[in-house]
This record gives structure tokens, C-alpha cells and sequence, in this order.
């Protein structure tokens, strides 16, 4: 089984999702220039949580489920790099390998969820759900009025994305087995959001 290079973060990584990274430690520094020098570059690093711990100099505790980074953009920086990765296929960590000369894993992909038209009004009730509530909760410059991909399965896991929600509900998410399981938890962890932000605001 391959060694892939590892990017562990404070955030999650949908598929279908774009994310920039600002990198300056020298570990991901040469994580990105090996990247960038392969004779035949796959481009591609896995993205996983930091549930606990810092993500700088190492020492965290990291997620089993992530998702794999497609580099899609590298700009330079006086002392860093400025990357952009697009989110491709989730994974499930089968061995963490030492972090020298950057982290690194033993990856097993997980199965792409599948899309049934039987789902489409449960798609657009949680598109409903997160576009209200984040009009409500966010700023003006929000992402309420975001335009989602024609495809359903990249719809979804956008709208994952931009709901009002902290990193370990983000997780619950990645973690889904099922397109409908998918839907019907976003809608759920949106709505509690909503509840607690209204009870904050003695509303």
C-alpha cells in the first residue's frame, strides 16, 4: 500500500470543495515541492482533521476519515506558498508512518455516495434549510446566495460546506454512509445550530 502525503488541518475538507492553504513550515514546504516535481505528479495530498492538538510542529491527534486534495494552484510567496486544493474522494486512514521528512498515510479509499433522483426533494429541503439559516446567522458577505454544482452528489457535499456548522458536526458529515444519510443529518445539525443560536439570542 502506497504512502500518501498527508496534510492534517483544524478544518474539514468536503469533496467538490476548493481550499486554500497558506504553507510556511518547512515539512509542507517540501511536501509540496515533491508534489510539484514528480515526473508523472498525481497532485494529490490527504486532508484530515486535527481533533486535538496544534497544527503546527506536530504532536496532534488526527481524524480516520478524510479527503484527498487535487493541487490546483501554487503561487509564491517572499517565505511561503500560497496552494489551492479542490476536494476529490474520501478516504479511511489505515496507518499513520512517521512524519519525516512530512506526515504521511496508509490510505483506503471509501466508496463515492450514490445519487438516486428519489432524493431530489430531500436535496432541495436541505438547501432550503442551509441557505435560510445561514442568511439568518452569517453576515451580509455570506455564503447564502453560493451557486452549487449541476451535479447532485458535488451539490451536496457543497452545501455541507457552507452550513453554519463547527468542525466535529462537519466531520459527522464526512463521515456519512449514504447520500440520504448525508442529506438528512445536514438538515438536522443545521436546524440544532438554529436552536442554539436562537436561544442565545433569548429570541
Amino acid at each position: 500500500m502506497a504512502a500518501s502525503p498527508m496534510f492534517p488541518l483544524g478544518s474539514v475538507l468536503f469533496p467538490a470543495v476548493p481550499i486554500p492553504l497558506r504553507v510556511f513550515e518547512p515539512r509542507y514546504l517540501t511536501l509540496v515541492g515533491r508534489l510539484l516535481d514528480e515526473d508523472e505528479p498525481e497532485f494529490e495530498f490527504g486532508v484530515v482533521l486535527i481533533e486535538r492538538g496544534s497544527e503546527a510542529g506536530g504532536g496532534d491527534q488526527r481524524a480516520a476519515v478524510g479527503t484527498m486534495a487535487r493541487l490546483v494552484g501554487a503561487t509564491a510567496g517572499a517565505d511561503d506558498l500560497l496552494i489551492v486544493g479542490v476536494g476529490t474522494r474520501r478516504f479511511t486512514v489505515e496507518r499513520w508512518l512517521d512524519d519525516d521528512p512530512y506526515p504521511r498515510a496508509e490510505l483506503s479509499m471509501l466508496p463515492e455516495l450514490e445519487w438516486s433522483e428519489a432524493l431530489e426533494p430531500l436535496r432541495a429541503e436541505a438547501e432550503a434549510v442551509v441557505r435560510r439559516v445561514i442568511a439568518r446567522v452569517a453576515e451580509p458577505e455570506s455564503d447564502a446566495d453560493i451557486e452549487l454544482s449541476d451535479d447532485p452528489v458535488a451539490a451536496a457535499w457543497q452545501l455541507a460546506a457552507i452550513a453554519p456548522l463547527g468542525e466535529y458536526d462537519r466531520y459527522t458529515l464526512l463521515k456519512s454512509t449514504s447520500m440520504g444519510g448525508l442529506l438528512r443529518q445536514l438538515i438536522d445539525l443545521t436546524l440544532e445550530a438554529e436552536e442554539l443560536w436562537t436561544a442565545e439570542e433569548g429570541i
